[in-house]
């Protein structure tokens, strides 16, 4: 049975091919849409390019028949109807008649006392809860959500083999592991199973005779190889757990070996600090050079309130969310001992100066559509707070030499639009997995080193 499908002004400015997505069945929307669509149409921001984009889509189709009376959209017999009737649709007497909210809800109602099977998509959780009111179906817009946070891919995993097998791969950096010797633990049936693994995947590899005999490495698509750079110390920076060792190597590997890298996990375990010192050890330490620029953007979104209106230049009203920056920086250059007023003064400038003379560019994430980057490495942080199509058009900007870090919590999300599981973070990370030329990271709370406190809470709250 064909259902009507009634989209949210908040879907389509989400995700305008939203009109795409519903195979054979009806789309309905209504008109009080269109309007709310027409107010966002002059922002230089993606919610204004996404409103443009649905308007066109929508005149292209105007073009094709009447959209009162419904348009094909597609080849699966989809239709698309603007729905401008249901007027007089009884709805609660408290329910302000004006607000566009409470005028979807009366053409979803009318639909299905019309006899239609009715279901309203919006990514409003408060607009889902009164649709329950008026007993109308309603769910949120998943066709761009991934797994579930607790099912997402970490990038890593804790395999199981003979202390054998572990010596002999000890024995020689040419030595490495067959797959089909691995096995890991079910945690359901208690037993151990053969281990799948995946292109780029680290393992922490454990004895079954004695837990405490392990090794590290990494699937390289046939084999587990070793790590090539565990006992390396970029920018005077060591590993201090299994999480940093595996972060570590895929920052240091070429940008032509793994050209992109996706650290996620929570805050204290060192993501961004280790994106910078790698960074730093590149730009400044290795000759000739590898890469030409080191560019850090972030998503504008705040953790509080915003402070209004922020007068000057790019860099200046970017500033503020650069600020996380420049604490890890100053933590790289201190060395995080304890430190004399004029040392701290004398540190504060030297990370000053590295943006002062562009050693370090920063630039809003919004700014990054239609460039084409060379032999940069750019720092994508807090990319939990970016849409799935932010994140598709920064993969899409690096051209030959550069390398792209995305960075973020996919459990803390600033952006009221977003959840864990339709974040640009947590998108790039299910979509990109396997690929030959992705590595993943994901951090652990008990490997969170930024202080006592920081990790009790890791593991508490």
């Amino acid at each position: 049975m064909k259902k009507y499908y009634v989209l949210d002004t908040n879907v389509l400015l989400h995700s305008p091919n939203a009109l795409y997505a519903f195979n054979e069945h009806t789309i309905v929307i209504p008109e009080v849409v269109i309007e709310e669509l027409d107010k966002f149409k002059k922002e230089s921001t993606e919610r204004g390019t996404n409103s443009r984009s649905v308007s066109r889509i929508i005149d292209s189709l105007r073009t094709q028949g009447n959209l009162l009376k419904g348009v094909p959209i597609n080849n699966s017999g989809g239709i698309l109807i603007l729905e401008s009737n249901h007027t007089a649709t009884a709805m609660p007497l408290h329910w302000e008649g004006d607000k566009a909210d409470n005028r979807i809800l009366q053409v979803c109602k009318g639909l299905a006392e019309s006899g239609h099977q009715t279901i309203l998509v919006s990514r409003d959780t408060n607009m889902r809860v009164k649709s329950s009111i008026l007993n109308i179906q309603a769910e949120d817009f998943r066709n761009d959500k991934v797994s579930n946070i607790d099912q997402q891919y970490t990038g890593r995993i804790i395999a199981y083999t003979s202390s054998e097998v572990i010596n002999r791969f000890h024995e020689s950096t040419n030595h490495y592991i067959d797959p089909d010797t691995l096995y890991v633990f079910d945690d359901l049936a208690g037993i151990l199973i053969p281990a799948v693994l995946v292109t780029n995947q680290f393992l922490l590899i454990r004895s079954t005779d004695n837990d405490r005999h392990t090794a590290l490495g990494r699937f390289d698509g046939k084999k587990v190889v070793h790590l090539q750079y565990q006992n390396r110390n970029p920018f005077g920076v060591t590993p201090r757990n299994v999480g940093q060792i595996f972060m570590q190597e895929c920052l240091m590997m070429s940008a032509e070996e793994a050209p992109l890298v996706i650290l996620k996990g929570i805050s204290g375990t060192a993501k961004t600090f280790y994106a910078l010192a790698v960074g730093l050890y590149n730009y400044m330490e290795c000759r000739p050079r590898e890469y030409h620029h080191i560019l850090i953007c972030r998503p504008n979104s705040m953790l509080d309130e915003g402070i209004g209106f922020l007068p000057g230049t790019e860099a200046e009203k970017i500033e503020p969310y650069m600020r996380a920056i420049k604490d890890n920086l100053f933590t790289l250059m201190s060395g995080n001992t304890p430190m004399e007023d004029k040392d701290v003064l004398q540190t504060e400038d030297t990370v000053n100066m590295l943006f002062e003379k562009r050693v370090i560019q920063t630039e809003a994430l919004a700014y990054q559509r239609g460039r084409s980057l060379q032999k940069y490495w750019v720092i994508f942080d807090e990319m939990q707070n970016a849409t799935p199509r932010q994140a598709k058009a920064v993969l899409t900007r690096p051209g030959l030499g550069t390398k792209i870090i995305l960075i973020g919590d996919p459990a803390q999300i600033d952006n009221p639009l977003l959840d864990s599981q339709s974040n640009g973070l947590s998108y790039a990370s299910e979509k990109m997995i396997g690929s030959k030329l992705c590595f993943q990271v994901t951090m652990l709370p008990e490997e969170c080193e930024r202080s006592p406190l920081a990790a009790e809470a890791a593991m508490r709250l």
